[in-house]
């Protein structure tokens, strides 16, 4: 055994010495089985274990606090170095994360093998877990903003138990409630993470080919950006009227539309590990649109705006930032592989085909499509990026494009 920041970590085992590595590796797995078992379920081909809940609520579940959860708490763990200076998580504290995670996954499985108060129990554990792991350092970072971390985790965690109270409860309602706590939980981490990393490295690419500079930010502008999206996740949680919630939403619309016309990401369509970024960013605002517009006017299915995100903004920034990350903390330069953008073009095409599907009820073929469509990206991503991931680092490349601004944070 060696000893790496403080924790055992088994001698090379380059698995365990970052989080994105087995976070990325197990999440993107997960897809592979999670999509074609909700798929095959949904038409009524076999049957998943339901927790208590309608299928549609399980699957939204796994979607958000088992495949979305290991894809964002990797990318989250292994900034977290770059920006506040804290020490990594790594070794044997990783694994242990790591072993909450899958646990909770096989509670969720374990159907009417496991009474529900103990999945439930089970599955707690992982964002508590993350925010003991995290908490202690980013107390004592000079920088006060890192703490909005834990308030976004504490979310979370919040948003998982009444889930399960709702499947314990039998109470479709309240686990809906919770899942849609929880997508809110995560627009929030979306545009504070997105919302340095993106201009961060526009500006790297704007400089790097001569066409200008970083945005500056502005936090009278970023700070009503994100307060925005917790007004508008108490009030939609909470059950206000819809009139409320919709003119919140419109609110974000606008104020998120203005803070990323700042970036000026039409100057980097060249780049594709930027440009990727904020064609998530569009559909953020297209998301905040779709929920004014159903909440407001009654143009499309409320369902719409979720879509938007969760396939459209949150698939499109997942790809990017695990592209990225894989190549930058493995040593390679960022260059990326035709078959990635290809795949990055798929999940475009799984967002506009779910929410056609959704606004139009185009039927069962439209969605089994999009489903096929989304699923594809995370299996090339195992392709060409599997081995790179339990494989020892390469010597850093020199830095090169977008990636010049001293430390990067991812």
């Amino acid at each position: 055994m060696s000893r790496v920041a403080g924790s055992l970590s088994p001698a090379g085992a380059p698995l365990w010495t970052s989080p994105f590595r087995p976070f990325y590796l197990l999440g993107a797995l997960y897809a592979l089985a999670l999509a074609p078992a909700w798929l095959g379920a949904w038409l009524g081909l076999w049957s998943v274990p339901p927790a208590g809940v309608p299928l549609a609520l399980w699957h939204g579940h796994e979607m958000l606090f088992g495949f979305a959860a290991a894809i964002v708490v990797g990318i989250t763990l292994t900034a977290l170095p770059s920006w506040p200076g804290t020490a990594e998580v790594r070794g044997a504290r990783l694994a242990l994360l790591v072993a909450l995670w899958a646990a909770g996954r096989i509670a969720l499985w374990s159907g009417p093998w496991l009474a529900p108060s103990w999945r439930a129990a089970i599955d707690a554990l992982f964002f508590p877990a993350v925010f003991v792991a995290v908490a202690p350092q980013l107390l004592r970072t000079p920088n006060r903003l890192y703490l909005l971390l834990l308030p976004v985790l504490a979310a979370l965690a919040g948003a998982n138990l009444a889930w399960h109270a709702g499947a314990i409860a039998a109470d479709a309602a309240l686990a809906a409630r919770g899942l849609r706590a929880g997508v809110y939980a995560l627009i929030v981490l979306f545009v504070l993470k997105g919302g340095v990393l993106t201009p961060i490295f526009t500006g790297n690419a704007l400089r790097e080919r001569g066409r200008g500079d970083q945005a500056r930010f502005v936090m009278a502008l970023d700070a009503p950006a994100v307060a925005a999206v917790v007004v508008l996740a108490a009030l939609d949680v909470g059950g206000a009227p819809p009139r409320w919630s919709g003119a919140a939403a419109l609110a974000c619309l606008v104020l998120h539309g203005w803070r990323v016309a700042r970036w000026r990401g039409w100057r980097v369509a060249d780049v594709p590990l930027v440009f990727v970024m904020h064609l998530g960013f569009g559909w953020l605002l297209f998301a905040f649109a779709l929920k004014a517009a159903a909440d407001l006017a009654g143009l499309v299915p409320e369902a719409a705006w979720i879509h938007a995100f969760t396939v459209g903004a949150l698939g499109m920034m997942m790809l990017g930032l695990m592209t990225r990350v894989v190549l930058r903390h493995t040593g390679r330069p960022l260059d990326v592989p035709r078959p990635m953008i290809a795949a990055w073009g798929a999940m475009f095409a799984a967002a506009l085909l779910r929410l056609a599907a959704t606004a139009h009820g185009l039927g069962h073929w439209a969605v089994a499509a999009a489903a096929l469509l989304w699923v594809a990206p995370f299996a090339v991503y195992l392709a060409l990026f599997a081995r790179m991931l339990v494989a020892p680092s390469l010597p850093r490349a020199p830095r090169s494009i977008e990636d010049r601004l001293g430390q990067e944070p991812a």
